[in-house]
């Protein structure tokens, strides 16, 4: 069952006047955060239900099985807003000109950090130097801080991870987890906050995995709204989401602060240095 402060929140959405209730629904949308869709959606519906209370309105929530696949939906204008990874955002900007109304705090911060990996037993005194010819997972294309940031940091080294080290990517970053602590690779991409939440819930045991690096500071996810999503809308749903409490959020997120697209220059920088982005 949902803690009782999640169940109020969705418990003040069915309370919402019929009337309310009959308007279009807010079409919702989040990538995957969690290791299976259901867990995803338990931890993150509260505060879709929390943002169409707000707004008296129905709605419908979808988990993507990508990161990508968010701005795909929104420039098709089959979602008006998401709770979106950076990269995914930064895409959905570009190709869809979603913009960006809120970023998440994570135990009070608005940054995280890219990280990767090792497995437990693996020698490695100074990194990427040590690790050639290791074999290595890379997240999903579509994911920030793991494929877009890594790549990025082995491009300034002068280093191609395809050829560098025994390369596959797509994995889910719970699977990249697994997969270092079970020792079917040696390292694996990932973020700080997800490691940190599978070691806390057991999932993994602190001394199966290594961090060998870790990235600059990173803009948290972004709440964004389509491009021609009405302004009051907009509006509407960047308040909701700084009114927020970590009530109706997954656990150790606290909060949201007001954002726009500059705050995710530094993704957009390393979208186009990869030839990711179109540079025009």
């Amino acid at each position: 069952m949902l803690p009782l402060t999640r169940r109020a929140a969705l418990g003040a959405f069915l309370a919402t006047p019929a009337l309310a209730r009959t308007a279009t629904p807010l079409r919702f949308a989040v990538g995957p955060f969690q290791p299976t869709a259901g867990d995803t959606r338990r931890a993150f519906e509260p505060f879709f239900a929390h943002l169409a209370q707000r707004l008296g309105r129905p709605y419908a929530l979808t988990v993507t099985t990508d990161w990508a696949g968010i701005a795909v939906a929104m420039g098709s204008g089959q979602v008006d807003a998401a709770w979106m990874g950076p990269w995914g955002y930064v895409l959905a900007h570009a190709r869809a000109g979603a913009e960006a109304l809120a970023t998440v705090l994570y135990e009070g911060r608005p940054t995280y950090h890219a990280i990767i990996i090792a497995r437990e037993g693996v020698n490695i005194a100074r990194f990427p130097e040590d690790a050639r010819g290791m074999s290595i997972s890379f997240a999903d294309a579509g994911s920030t801080s793991g494929w877009l940031i890594p790549h990025h940091w082995f491009q300034t080294q002068g280093v191609d991870p395809r050829t560098y080290f025994r390369y596959r990517d797509g994995a889910s970053h719970a699977a990249n987890v697994i997969s270092v602590a079970s020792g079917q690779v040696d390292l694996a991409t990932d973020f700080d906050r997800n490691l940190n939440a599978m070691i806390a819930s057991g999932r993994v045991r602190p001394e199966q995995v290594r961090v060998v690096w870790r990235s600059e500071p990173l803009p948290n996810d972004a709440l964004a709204a389509r491009r021609d999503l009405d302004g009051a809308t907009r509006d509407a749903l960047r308040e909701a989401a700084i009114a927020a409490t970590a009530e109706v959020l997954p656990p150790r997120y606290t909060g949201w602060v007001e954002a726009t697209t500059e705050t995710y220059a530094p993704i957009e920088a390393a979208g186009r240095a990869l030839g990711r982005l179109r540079t025009s």
